[in-house]
């Protein structure tokens, strides 16, 4: 499961790869991890009452990476839900379905705690990325309970994944507007199509390090 991904771009330069303003945003680039805030791309319909074909503008706001479990599971703060695994779980459903909760997560790399550890003893990391795209987005959905929370939608991986021994991948989106728009604002049924692996072929491993 990804627990790490970087963002190596500042609010300015995220916000022109999406078209977009920056808002108030004040990130600068650097690594995001579970607890952390990290920029979020949302629909803008937060605080706006009324029917959902409203017309909006996305927006980019600071949310943190990781949402409180289901009532049923005690929440200690450090268990908080980083990914969707099952987006017809009822903890899940009732977000996906309505697209005000649906999000971008722009990103440049993601982490996979590799198997192996080094002759030192420390786990490694695997880095991944798209290599048509230096700034992509992931797809997400975001909650707000106790925190202004979000978390990373997850598919099978492709065969890149695959070989390196990992089962899951998060939902990578194409580098397309339209298709960005779909997540953020199309019905269900035509936002969960893009649930899929990304094309190996179009993927690249970016580092392999140890901490």
């Amino acid at each position: 499961m990804t627990h790490l991904y970087r963002l190596d771009s500042d609010a300015a330069a995220i916000a022109n790869a999406f078209g977009m303003s920056k808002g108030d945003d004040p990130w600068a680039g650097g690594y995001i991890a579970p607890g952390n805030f990290a920029p979020v791309i949302t629909a803008g319909r937060e605080f706006i009452a009324g029917p959902r074909n409203a017309h909006t503008r996305p927006r980019m706001i600071p949310r943190i990476w990781g949402v409180p479990p289901p009532p049923n599971v005690p929440y200690d703060g450090h268990n908080a839900v980083l990914t969707v695994r099952n987006p017809d779980s009822p903890f899940w459903v009732g977000n996906l379905r309505n697209s005000e909760f649906r999000c971008l997560l722009p990103a440049t790399a993601f982490m996979e705690w590799g198997s192996k550890t080094d002759a030192e003893g420390r786990r490694v990391q695997h880095w991944f990325a798209p290599s048509d795209q230096s700034i992509f987005a992931f797809a997400g959905v975001w909650k707000d309970s106790e925190v202004p929370g979000f978390a990373l939608l997850t598919c099978e991986a492709n065969a890149l994944l695959k070989r390196e021994g990992y089962e899951r991948m998060p939902v990578i989106l194409p580098p397309d507007p339209a298709v960005h728009q779909t997540w953020l604002y199309a019905d269900w049924a035509r936002a969960r199509t893009l649930l899929q692996p990304y094309s190996s072929s179009l993927m690249r491993g970016v580092e392999r390090s140890a901490v």
